[in-house]
């Protein structure tokens, strides 16, 4: 088989696996975001380093919720094991008590995404876990608490990739990859998404949502929904 085709099969059966055994918790995480976003909040997204790729799949973009707020790391994540780094971080960003922040790491061991959800609770909010399981695991903490993201999260969303996040072995090698914590990840965080839209169609409201900006009358439809939330979106 080719290696190629290795992947897709793998990839395919990550996804799949993803909503088989963390429909539950999907499901938990976009109650409580759909209840949220319905009171006028805003939900946060943020991940470190790699990770950030996932946050940046549901911040302003086509077919996107409109009020998240992404905690973008400037460090692109050379702070991403500097404890402190995170209450500096997030002075630049709002947020409130009963929103909720999903902080994606596949590790969970590094911290920064550690701090980001020890100062989310301290703030009230409720953090969901974006992370593989069965890395977090089998590592130790980076953080002097000893405790691990999925220690912390309220709610926690696994997303099925093994530890090393590269899933091929290459023959005659001992070598390992095709990563796929991102397909993983961005799948997992768009069932998120489109079951809190679901959401909103089952109260019998139209979800708040980006078009393509390629799209004919996208720019004005974008501004008026962007409009409500300015004060507390930094749109970048």
């Amino acid at each position: 088989m080719r290696l190629a085709e290795e992947y897709v099969i793998r990839a395919q059966h990550c996804v799949q696996d993803i909503y088989r055994t963390q429909k539950e918790a999907i499901d938990r995480a976009a109650d409580s975001i759909a209840a949220s976003m319905l009171r006028g909040q805003v939900l946060h997204v943020f991940g470190s380093g790699h990770s950030q790729m996932i946050a940046r799949e549901v911040f302003s973009r086509a077919g996107q919720l409109v009020p998240i707020s992404m905690i973008v790391d400037r460090s692109e994540g050379k702070a991403e094991r500097s404890e402190g780094y995170a209450e500096r971080l997030l002075r630049y960003y709002q947020w409130e008590p009963r929103e909720i922040v999903i902080v994606i790491s596949n590790s969970g061991r590094n911290a920064l995404p550690i701090e980001v959800a020890m100062k989310a609770k301290e703030s009230g909010l409720e953090v969901v876990a974006l992370t593989s399981v069965d890395h977090s695991s089998q590592v130790s903490s980076r953080h002097s608490s000893g405790k691990k993201l999925t220690d912390l999260a309220d709610i926690v969303i696994d997303n099925r990739t093994p530890m090393g996040d590269a899933v091929i072995d290459l023959p005659g090698t001992q070598l390992h990859a095709g990563p796929m914590s991102t397909i993983a990840g961005a799948a997992a965080v768009n069932m998120i998404m489109l079951t809190v839209m679901q959401r909103y169609l089952e109260q019998g409201e139209i979800p708040p949502i980006s078009i393509s900006t390629n799209l004919d009358g996208a720019d004005e439809h974008n501004q008026k929904l962007r409009r409500q939330f300015l004060h507390r979106i930094r749109f970048e």
